[in-house]
């Protein structure tokens, strides 16, 4: 973003988030005159208020994991945010539809009311965030009538990891034993490998957890719409320098037998001011008559593979909504928001991603890792594009 257009969106985010968060206050008011407790509660929830905007910022000065802590806590209280703000909205328009303020609610009867809200909202949170930690592997089968060594390929794709101050070095251990149990003959990184900030990444040390995938056929990766927030770069020289090869708008043919084609995300035509490469061109590259894997982040314009005979497109991006109800608008927003499509003979399959922007919540959904059993016509060599 240009210097105007990025204090334009941070004014306007601390707004909202000053103004929900007065919201929030206001209904909780009451317990803060609760004797010896209360003023105890008042800092507590200030200090949550305060952690993230903080956090971020402090983070954003000194390097280092020092304020990792009240980053990942205060992330949490964006989660908490959206769900006390819709409890206490629906209470408030309850008592003011019903008249039942004033002196007809009692205090006492107000501050379990509070109290109940906070209670079932943190069992939600501890929900949303055994679901965040607990990825699962989805299997998918696709069968295509194209020649394959041995007759199958077994892919393990993974989207929205989000490397960073959030998702750590924990994270991306647990992912690469799971990818590495599946026994792949290729992992794919769908994009958003990274969050918003390299530096916790290549602080931890996470690069060499990349190096420890095993896959007959290595790992490929395509850009995110977070790959060109900050130090772009930098995240593209971290991958390579730790095995990764990247597919910016290039195919690559592997083993002779299978191609993958890689898109930039949609996020690097204003980024890096140029037009990426559509289907058509990239798919101009290969011999229609292998297996074709097409890497697009962003889940948009599902007819071009189609059109163009692409077997099979992976894409991330829309996290299956993360926080319900959000994943009502993300289903508004595409045509296909999370799970297996079939259009024409183009397999889709969208993720929901191993990791979380902002909150390490997941609420109406699961972290996830793709595996994708691929069965086409057994052969012990394919043939030559002539």
């Amino acid at each position: 973003m240009k210097p105007f257009q990025m204090f334009v969106f941070i004014t306007i985010a601390l707004g909202v988030y000053l103004l929900v968060n007065l919201f929030i206050y206001y209904q909780t008011r009451v317990v803060f005159s609760i004797p010896r407790w209360g003023i105890l509660l008042k800092i507590i929830f200030l200090a949550l208020v305060l952690a993230y905007p903080v956090g971020r910022g402090l983070e954003a000065i000194f390097d280092g994991n020092t304020f990792t802590p009240l980053v990942r806590i205060g992330s949490m209280w964006l989660g908490a945010m959206l769900y006390l703000f819709m409890a206490f909205l629906v209470v408030w328009i309850v008592v003011v539809s019903t008249h039942t303020f004033g002196s007809a609610n009692p205090i006492h009867a107000r501050q379990v009311g509070v109290a109940l809200v906070y209670a079932l909202v943190s069992i939600l949170l501890i929900a949303g965030y055994t679901n965040a930690i607990t990825p699962i592997v989805r299997k998918i089968e696709v069968r295509v009538d194209k020649p394959l060594r041995g007759g199958k390929l077994r892919v393990v794709a993974v989207s929205d990891i989000h490397l960073g101050t959030v998702i750590g070095k924990r994270d991306l251990a647990k992912l690469v034993k799971m990818a590495n149990a599946q026994n792949p003959d290729v992992v794919l990184l769908v994009g958003d490998i990274f969050d918003e900030d390299v530096t916790p990444v290549i602080n931890g040390g996470m690069g060499t957890l990349l190096e420890q995938f095993k896959s007959k056929y290595g790992v490929f990766a395509v850009t995110g719409n977070h790959e060109f927030y900050g130090g772009f770069e930098q995240k593209i020289k971290y991958l390579q320098q730790h095995g990764v090869k990247l597919l910016r708008d290039s195919t690559v043919l592997v083993d002779s037998s299978f191609y993958i084609i890689g898109r930039d995300d949609r996020q690097s035509s204003y980024m890096l001011k140029r037009e990426r490469k559509s289907v058509e061109e990239l798919i101009s590259e290969v011999d229609l008559r292998k297996l074709t894997i097409l890497l697009d982040h962003q889940p948009y314009n599902l007819d071009d593979a189609a059109r163009c005979g692409v077997d099979l497109q992976l894409s991330g991006h829309t996290h299956n909504g993360q926080l319900w109800p959000f994943n009502y608008i993300t289903k508004a927003m595409y045509e296909v928001s999370h799970g297996y499509y079939q259009k024409g003979g183009t397999h889709y399959y969208v993720s929901s991603g191993f990791g979380t922007w902002g909150p390490r919540l997941k609420i109406g959904n699961r972290s996830e890792v793709m595996v994708v059993e691929i069965t086409g016509n057994p052969q012990n060599s394919t043939p030559e594009a002539s």
